[in-house]
């Protein structure tokens, strides 16, 4: 691949069916829980990225029988009800939060030592609370080297269950991890949030996934205490992933941008992926939006207008929304924000940087950005091995000339075929 990759710009509005890859939330969270099943499980329509790779290899490393068929998106995965064949494993999950979180609850089920380390930038994510909710439940955990951080060593000796308190400001997904084990302990979960939790549509995306492979899980309504009782047992079943809701976003917003329209096919209004909520935001800027039984579709305005959001609920699509921003009319402002500045790069700092370095006037907060839209400056966008960074940043490129992106290959991470996908766009 070339790098930096120029973007052409479009020459005529899109008009477009697209279909993307399936879910890397749901992807992942299927392979772990079909692992703790009994039995044969077959999850088709699964993402094929690095992410899901790292969680399929850490699994059979863990003893447990994954195969993958790439060509077909499919996995089938033989579950061991929820024990772990390995008295111990050495685990790397390269930059893969999901996998990382998801795994460190799940090698305590097992009875052994198993360690978990990572990249460089996944070295720096934080892991604390979870590590610190695990202690709570009586798990042998420790961070190596840097406090609350990989590389992390458990003495596994089982879970028993119990209550837990856990900081909810970082990240949904330790919540997700306990969530996942907690029917495989004897005394089930419940666990207590302390402060606001982010991204809080992926717990209802990690219930859906173990109420389907027969698991029960309760909530109250404002995300406090969440709840899974213990002494069940995940049922093996065929599986079939929606597409990713999040590479979705990109052709919506191609849309958005070029006053086109472009529909997103087997993405109905019943998916409880909350990064759908960025059609909201598409809405207020002006554009048409239809929400369908099994497809989405967004239809572009003249003029997209500025808007202000909180965005917690959907922070991977702020980059999104930044990346329209300088071709709305207006002022567009994306606030409470603040956990993305610990994921792949530190998403605000990035976004920041490379609208400046497009010619924009922006306003950096704690919790998010301010974007005054100013004419476009050609630039190579650099992209901090975040794929996020170059899906979003590369939508700039379908407007205007002198776009390039760098590192391109990093959106590997979660959809390997963008850039094919994207092209497709000017069929």
């Amino acid at each position: 691949m070339i790098d930096p990759l120029p973007i052409e710009p479009l020459r005529r509005p899109p008009d477009a069916t697209v279909t993307v890859p399936g879910s890397k939330s749901y992807t992942n969270r299927a392979l772990l829980v079909a692992a703790m099943a009994d039995g044969h499980s077959v999850i088709d329509g699964a993402l094929f990225s690095d992410d899901t790779e790292r969680m399929a290899d850490s699994l059979r490393r863990l003893g447990l029988r994954v195969e993958a068929d790439a060509k077909a998106a499919r996995f089938d995965v033989w579950g061991s009800g929820g024990a772990i064949p390995t008295a111990g494993a050495d685990l790397f999950v390269g930059n893969a939060g999901t996998a990382a979180r998801f795994l460190l609850a799940f090698v305590a089920l097992g009875h052994g030592r198993y360690r978990l380390d990572g990249d460089p930038r996944m070295r720096l994510r934080p892991q604390g609370p979870l590590l610190a909710g695990l202690g709570q439940l009586g798990v042998a955990i420790a961070a190596e080297e840097r406090a609350g951080c990989l590389p992390v060593s458990v003495q596994a000796a089982g879970i028993e269950g119990g209550t837990v308190t856990m900081d909810g400001s970082q990240s949904s997904q330790y919540f997700s991890a306990l969530l996942m084990v907690g029917p495989l302990t004897r005394r089930g979960m419940e666990i207590h949030v302390e402060g606001e939790l982010v991204s809080k549509p992926y717990i209802d995306l990690t219930a859906d996934v173990m109420r389907t492979f027969g698991a029960t899980v309760e909530r109250d309504a404002d995300y406090r205490t969440l709840r899974t009782s213990g002494g069940q047992r995940y049922q093996a079943r065929a599986y079939t992933v929606e597409p990713d809701a999040s590479n979705a976003s990109y052709f919506l917003a191609a849309a958005a941008l070029t006053g086109g329209r472009v529909r997103v096919n087997h993405l109905g209004r019943s998916s409880v992926q909350g990064d759908l909520q960025v059609l909201d935001a598409f809405a207020q800027m002006g554009c048409t939006v239809a929400r369908a039984d099994d497809h989405m579709e967004v239809r572009g305005p003249a003029q997209l207008r500025g808007i202000a959001v909180d965005a917690n609920a959907y922070a991977d699509m702020a980059l999104t929304l930044c990346a329209l921003a300088p071709f709305a009319e207006g002022p567009t402002e994306v606030r409470n924000i603040t956990h993305v500045r610990e994921q792949e790069c530190d998403r605000i700092d990035a976004a920041v940087t490379e609208l400046r370095r497009l010619g924009q006037e922006v306003e950096e907060y704690p919790d998010g950005l301010r974007i005054t839209p100013r004419p476009i400056q050609p630039a190579t966008i650099e992209t901090y091995d975040d794929h996020r960074v170059a899906m979003a940043f590369a939508l700039v490129g379908l407007r205007v000339p002198g776009i390039a992106i760098a590192n391109p290959s990093c959106t590997a991470k979660t959809f390997p075929e963008y850039w094919d996908c994207l092209d497709a766009l000017r069929a």
